[in-house]
């Protein structure tokens, strides 16, 4: 199992086989592949509860990345937690299909599961920058407005 998936909203339609795609293909390209993860999506307030708890920033986000890589021999990298509400208005904002907002917050929270920051500016343009490639690869291309406040095009 490379990928488990947990639907805890019901505002926004969500297809799992979509969202498992996303992160097989993501987790090949960053040379993961044999790894697991689990993702849940959940809505606003569910999301704004769980960024006070682990960081404590008592606002909504639209995704949340936990590392649970240990020394040890464990193939689970971690959980990724995204507010499908978040990413529909984020979608709605930008003028782009949801599945596709959807899996640039999904390979974004992989991101950060795998070590990527995105507080530093530098950081955030490599961050920003492997996340278009890996989508680009999964989608042959994406629109410019995909990345609006993300990266300079």
């Amino acid at each position: 199992m490379g990928v488990a998936v947990t639907n805890l909203q019901r505002a926004v339609p969500v297809s799992r086989t979509r969202v498992r795609r996303i992160v097989d293909l993501a987790l090949s390209e960053l040379g993961r592949s044999g790894s697991e993860v689990h993702l849940a999506l959940v809505n606003d307030l569910t999301i704004r509860r769980l960024n006070a708890r682990f960081r404590a920033v008592p606002r909504r986000t639209d995704v949340l990345a936990f590392p649970l890589e240990s020394p040890g021999p464990s193939r689970l990298l971690g959980e990724v937690v995204i507010s499908a509400e978040s990413c529909r208005r984020q979608a709605r904002r930008l003028g782009v299909p949801l599945g596709l907002e959807l899996d640039l917050l999904v390979v974004h929270g992989l991101l950060h599961l795998v070590g990527y920051d995105d507080r530093d500016p530098l950081e955030a343009r490599l961050m920003h920058q492997r996340a278009r490639a890996i989508l680009e690869a999964a989608t042959g291309a994406t629109p410019a407005r995909l990345w609006s406040g993300l990266l300079a095009v």
